[in-house]
């Protein structure tokens, strides 16, 4: 096939007319020339590839040119991207790095600039980004909007930094993104009143319906943590032009699975409109962000897909600019070669940094609840149990010992608190991928196992670690920033799946994704408790809380 001259012909899926009819689709020179109507064409379906609306890539451990070879195999042909997470790692040399990768694929990657790094001042990241910053990097043509303002508290309150990064954006024309979860009523129309455009933490249909009262945009968020799909997805019945498809964090076993697409076939599957479901999953965010991604208008980039049917949604083919990048699950898209930034000083621990003394009089213990399948917690209280004077595990009541370690300083004393849901009955996890200034995060039964885990990491300077016990200890690095690595995806894929299935067969974990949980136990703006390297905080009061509650 000459990719600079060619046609496809199938059953054309018009999103503007809302009509389907037989046709041949010309491309030359990246565009599309004509759409000509056939009496007759193979039974094949051609519709405008998929655009995840709020994604960060580096939750998918893999560097985007890697991201982008397993998502054309599922028709996403595009993504709007906050490279917050390599942000607050490495900072503007971060989102550099992120760009410049992208510029070595076909795939369409719109970037935002990350509007919190660090999210709170109440954790240590690796780089600061203030409302200078914003403001240069909003006048960048590779920069396409303000990605998601998570200090809500600082918008409702008008703080001084936040709004000067959000006149930038204003500025500058380009949209803001939002992050308020909870918020609803009258706090959720000021906030969306200071010019947040769009909202992906919404867990209820109340507050999604809600938000796009007040002119957000609903973003329904379906990854491999947060799990919003069925919550929301009743409001593209009445609000269809005010809806988008999104994963958030993608790990890389769900994403050689599936993308957007999957979005498409639930909605279909559930009754909702053809037309309405495709139009959040393509044209709603190209019209939003102003993307130059095509929508199958003559004239426009030749960015679509070929299906099988309009319900199995089986992607044939995909194209971007006219290329064909993806055929029957094969991606065609380059592993180019790339050089790993990383930012990463912490200094092996030993067992009696992790230990915890009993206070006397010592009534109860605060406990982060993880909910499976959700970013927020829940703030239980328990009774400790205590053993030679330190607060240890208890794994038979599934409370286990948390740990946030510091690795942006050589020695850093680490934080510990205690958690439940994690099923764990033996050994422990770990990670650099924690949310959102990206430490060290740990959850264990015992404090060997635990330390074992957490200098694993240290000693290879970022990745996931599973200590079946102090003495074996299992591994993925991630050498660029503590977070994504530039192996193949499928490889790394089945990286990933072989310790996920050791957490869930061998430790007992009965957590759907308990890497990717993890992951966000120290997301300090997520309440309703969660725990930094300086401390367990309540999300709610926005305050450092006590772990040990005296009578």
């Amino acid at each position: 096939m000459n990719e600079e001259g060619f046609s496809v012909s199938g059953n054309f899926v018009d999103l503007f007319q809302r009509r389907i009819y037989p046709a041949e689709v010309v491309v030359k020179n990246r565009k599309i020339t004509s759409v000509k109507e056939l009496t007759n064409a193979p039974e094949q379906y051609i519709l405008p590839g998929f655009v995840d609306a709020h994604v960060h890539i580096e939750s998918s451990m893999l560097i985007p040119s890697a991201f982008a070879q397993l998502a054309v195999v599922h028709g996403t042909v595009a993504t709007v991207s906050d490279p917050h997470e390599i942000a607050n790692v490495c900072g503007i040399e971060g989102i550099d790095f992120m760009v410049a990768n992208s510029r070595q694929t076909d795939f369409k990657f719109f970037f935002g600039a990350p509007s919190c790094v660090p999210a709170t001042s109440f954790e240590t990241a690796g780089a600061r980004i203030d409302a200078d910053a914003i403001e240069k990097l909003m006048y960048r043509d590779d920069i396409w909007y303000l990605a998601e303002m998570m200090n809500y508290p600082g918008v409702l309150q008008q703080d001084e930094q936040v709004m000067k990064k959000i006149a930038a954006a204003k500025k500058a024309g380009k949209p803001i993104d939002g992050h308020a979860p909870g918020l609803k009523g009258e706090w959720a129309e000021r906030y969306a009143a200071a010019g947040i455009t769009t909202d992906h933490e919404s867990f209820s249909l109340e507050e999604g319906l809600d938000k796009v009262k007040f002119g957000m945009y609903c973003l329904i968020r379906e990854g491999s943590a947060a799990k919003n799909f069925e919550a929301l997805i009743d409001i593209i019945r009445t609000n269809p032009y005010a809806v988008m498809f999104c994963s958030d964090d993608k790990h890389p076993d769900e994403l050689v699975l599936h993308h957007i697409n999957n979005h498409v076939k639930r909605a279909i599957d559930k009754g909702f409109d053809l037309f309405d479901v495709l139009r959040a999953a393509s044209v709603n965010p190209v019209v939003h962000y102003n993307l130059p991604v095509g929508l199958l208008r003559v004239g426009d980039p030749a960015d679509f897909i070929v299906v099988n049917n309009l319900t199995e949604f089986k992607v044939l083919q995909s194209y971007i600019s006219g290329k064909r990048v993806a055929e029957n699950g094969v991606s065609f898209l380059p592993s180019p070669k790339i050089t790993p930034i990383n930012n990463f000083l912490a200094d092996s621990i030993t067992i009696g940094d992790l230990q915890l003394t009993a206070l006397e009089n010592l009534k109860e213990i605060r406990v982060i609840n993880a909910i499976d399948g959700q970013l927020i917690t829940q703030e239980l209280l328990a009774s400790p149990k205590i053993e030679n004077g330190y607060l240890i595990s208890n794994t038979d009541e599934d409370i286990l010992k948390i740990c946030v370690v510091n690795r942006y300083e050589k020695k850093a004393p680490p934080a510990v608190a205690f958690i439940k849901n994690f099923g764990i009955k033996k050994g422990a996890i770990a990670s650099t991928v924690a949310h959102d200034c990206h430490n060290i995060v740990a959850v264990g039964t015992d404090d060997a196992s635990l330390t074992a885990a957490i200098n694993q990491l240290i000693a290879v300077k970022g990745g996931i670690a599973v200590a079946l016990h102090e003495e074996d200890v299992r591994y993925m690095a991630l050498p660029i920033a503590g977070l994504m690595t530039d192996k193949d995806g499928y490889e790394v894929a089945r990286e990933y799946s072989f310790l996920d299935t050791l957490v869930k067969k061998e430790l007992g974990s009965t957590l759907q994704a308990p890497f990717m949980t993890l992951s966000f136990m120290a997301l300090l703006v997520i309440p309703a408790l969660k725990l930094s390297d300086k401390g367990l905080f309540n999300g709610k009061d926005f305050q450092f809380t006590e772990v040990q509650i005296k009578a």
